[in-house]
């Protein structure tokens, strides 16, 4: 698949920039010495795909680029170093992260998305498919979960017994932070959007879901008013005290009246708000969200910007201890990715608009010709 510029928006990006296209397998004799070339299995489909299509994103890839931030195959090929250094050997299964590769970065693999048949990687960004995972799973896996160990253990400090409200918890990171979260023994207020989706969140470890959507048309906020619902799912009503946000706007805003004195409010995302840029890879906010400081005040709140990938640039030795307990958590079987759909690679953009238009519940895969 390939963007060849950006959109206006997203939608005008895969209706006039979007194509899926043959290409040459990658010659192996072309490898660096840290190269991988990797036949793919799976592909993950994101949120940040789809802003990325037009700009909208803090990460910029220069077009033609190849979408797919995270990805999982078999290695067909590589460099000496990557053999002998990084254990990178010819049918090893893998998964790769999008800190090291890919469109979120900024060096030579920036153009190697991974809705393709084949990619070239760098050995770094490349780790071993848990076997209890399947390729669609393991794509799916480390983006969503890195992000939910950062908000809610590094910024959040979460501990055993408080109670945690998740929005957006039936997306991928949202999910994720339902099982990290029932691994930690918080208890866990979960909302969406669909009864149908809360109840796989809820199958997943919530203690509470919470249909926040409201259709009415003369509801200019488009959500509940959820706050006795929350309160009353709390010790003593008095709220709770911690918010994982990934949704923003009026969601936002009516979660600062149901929190605790002291809550640690983390700004995850703003999914409801998403163009916060102009399109077309312009920079500006004509949809800057707000929240307002009295009522952080009154509630002695503390407001957490949570960006994972960022935090993690200007610090990583915060990382290791984070891919250190996620992987041992998935390998005993503690966490594990939930799928909801799968669509072959020529159904990209189908792929890409059904996570758009929230068809999605948790993760999503592009799967290429299997030759």
């Amino acid at each position: 698949m390939v963007i060849s510029e950006f959109g206006n928006d997203p939608i005008d990006a895969l209706e006039n920039h979007y194509r899926v296209e043959e290409f040459e397998s990658p010659d192996p004799a072309t490898l660096g010495p840290d190269d991988v070339l990797i036949k793919i299995k799976a592909c993950a489909v994101s949120w940040v795909d789809m802003l990325m299509t037009s700009g909208q994103y803090q990460h910029q890839p220069k077009p033609p680029y190849t979408p797919g931030l995270e990805y999982s195959g078999i290695i067909v090929n590589s460099g000496e170093i990557a053999k002998e250094e990084y254990g990178m050997e010819s049918g090893k299964e893998v998964f790769v992260d999008c800190i090291t590769t890919g469109p979120r970065t900024s060096g030579k693999y920036r153009q190697n998305g991974g809705m393709a048949s084949y990619t070239i990687a760098p050995a770094w960004s490349c780790h071993a498919k848990p076997a209890n995972f399947s390729f669609e799973e393991a794509a799916n896996f480390l983006g969503n979960y890195e992000t939910a160990y950062h908000v809610v253990v590094h910024c959040a400090e979460a501990k055993a017994g408080e109670t945690i409200l998740i929005h957006g918890a039936t997306g991928g990171t949202g999910l994720a932070a339902v099982q990290i979260s029932k691994i930690l023994g918080l208890n866990i207020i979960a909302t969406g959007g669909s009864d149908d989706k809360l109840e796989i969140v809820k199958a997943n470890g919530a203690d509470h879901v919470i249909n926040i959507r409201d259709d009415n048309a003369d509801n200019k906020l488009g959500i509940t008013k959820f706050r006795d619902q929350v309160r009353a799912l709390t010790k003593n009503g008095k709220g709770v005290d911690i918010v994982y946000d990934a949704v923003g706007g009026p969601t936002s805003i009516e979660t600062l009246r149901c929190v605790n004195f002291g809550a640690r409010f983390c700004i995850v995302g703003w999914t409801s708000t998403p163009f916060v840029a102009k399109g077309k890879g312009q920079r500006g906010a004509p949809n800057a969200n707000m929240l307002p400081t009295n009522l952080m005040m009154m509630k002695g709140l503390k407001v957490m910007g949570c960006p994972m990938i960022i935090h993690t640039q200007h610090d990583p030795s915060i990382r290791q201890p984070r891919l250190n307990a996620i992987q041992k958590w998935a390998s005993e079987g503690l966490l594990k990715p939930h799928v909801s759909h799968t669509f072959p690679l020529a159904q990209a953009k189908e792929a890409l608009l059904a996570r758009w238009n929230r068809k999605i519940t948790g993760g999503c895969a592009v799967i290429p010709p299997s030759d």
